[in-house]
């Protein structure tokens, strides 16, 4: 059946844009919402769309991953000797693109994994700055909100001569505007998704409805807590029967999503990954800094070593081997196998100064676990 002219020119706006929600749609071809659906409706019944969920993997490729929280610009300061609280300390500082939903996505980007990044930045010059910078490194970010009331997000960390961090300063409001509201209507984003990140900026609603979107699309959904503080925001949605699929929590992290102190000793944390899975979660993957993590589905635990590295900056770590996680499994790893890419991917990222590792490859991770064999 022949198209009208009205339905060519949504389907010329849906492959040039598969990622708009119906409401993007409508607004670029000065129509409405429900004017859309109908079309979209015909559009079915005339074979041109395989469906409603118009937006597909790729053929061939893995599966894209829709990352959601936290972008900002970090401001990174260094003391070059020993810090001296209380006084001033020489040093040097750097600004870079950061935030945790941000850095998912850049890793994930740069080992060959389809990134979007739905997010909130102001209507600033960093904003202007931080989405040039994020595109630039192979990250879809149309769906991130331009906000006018809000001013792009910082995140200010001092680090010490060894690179450990001594203190930091999160001004990360503008993520307050990613509301259950405007998570609605970038709800097609999701259509097609192999599986969605939300960090643990988020704000509680918002986390809570971004779960039930996800479980209304089909998409599995890897919760970061980020910290102790914002770990504490998951439980509503537990409570609710919002699961998600995967968290990732370090040790004080798992405590917070408990509600208890949870030792860093492996009984106790198989026990308490235990609970988590009684409610419904399937992976959870418990880092433990140096000393490696614990991985634990309803079918094993499996408890790894980090591998050897130089640390200049342990900035980035976690960001890095959740996206190497992920990327493991969307290339059809099992979870341990996944879960070891990356700790390999962490060790590369502490290795660098950078929050992402310019040098973070699929290569380089497989060069690195080659040689922690060898060595090991």
């Amino acid at each position: 059946m022949p198209l009208t002219d009205t339905e060519s020119a949504l389907l010329a706006l849906i492959r040039e844009t598969p990622l708009a929600t119906p409401e993007e749609l409508a607004r670029r071809l000065g129509s409405t919402r429900a004017s859309v659906n109908v079309h979209v409706s015909n559009l079915v019944k005339k074979g041109a769309l395989l469906g409603r969920g118009y937006l597909l993997p790729e053929a061939g490729g893995p599966g894209r991953v829709v990352v959601v929280g936290g972008a900002n610009v970090d401001v990174k300061a260094r003391t070059l000797a020993a810090a001296v609280p209380g006084t001033s300390n020489p040093g040097v500082s750097a600004q870079a693109p950061g935030g945790v939903a941000r850095n998912v996505a850049e890793n994930l980007a740069r080992l060959g994994v389809p990134a979007s990044l739905l997010s909130v930045v102001g209507r600033d010059a960093l904003g202007d700055w931080l989405l040039r910078e994020t595109e630039a490194a192979g990250v879809d970010v149309r769906p991130v909100l331009r906000a006018p009331d809000v001013t792009t997000g910082t995140y200010t960390a001092v680090l010490d001569a060894s690179g450990e961090l001594l203190v930091a300063v999160a001004a990360m409001a503008a993520v307050e505007a990613l509301t259950p509201a405007a998570l609605q209507e970038r709800r097609g984003v999701l259509r097609g998704a192999a599986w969605v990140v939300a960090d643990g900026n988020l704000p509680e609603g918002s986390l809570s409805h971004l779960l039930s979107l996800a479980a209304e699309a089909g998409v599995p959904v890897v919760f970061e807590p980020v910290s102790v503080p914002k770990a504490a925001r998951l439980r509503a949605a537990l409570a609710a029967g919002l699961v998600p699929q995967v968290v990732t929590p370090n040790v004080p992290e798992l405590g917070a999503l408990l509600g208890r102190a949870v030792p860093d000793e492996p009984e106790a944390l198989r026990g308490a990954a235990a609970e988590l899975h009684a409610q419904g979660v399937r992976l959870v993957w418990v880092r433990r800094g140096a000393a490696g993590s614990l991985l634990s589905t309803p079918e094993g635990v499996t408890e790894l070593a980090a591998l050897p590295a130089d640390v200049r900056d342990v900035t980035g770590a976690g960001d890095a081997m959740l996206a190497a996680f992920l990327a493991g499994l969307a290339s059809g790893l099992p979870p341990a196998d996944a879960a070891r890419h990356g700790h390999a991917a962490a060790a590369i990222t502490v290795e660098s100064d950078h929050a992402v590792s310019p040098t973070l490859t699929p290569a380089a991770i497989q060069a690195r676990l080659t040689g922690a064999a060898t060595t090991g």
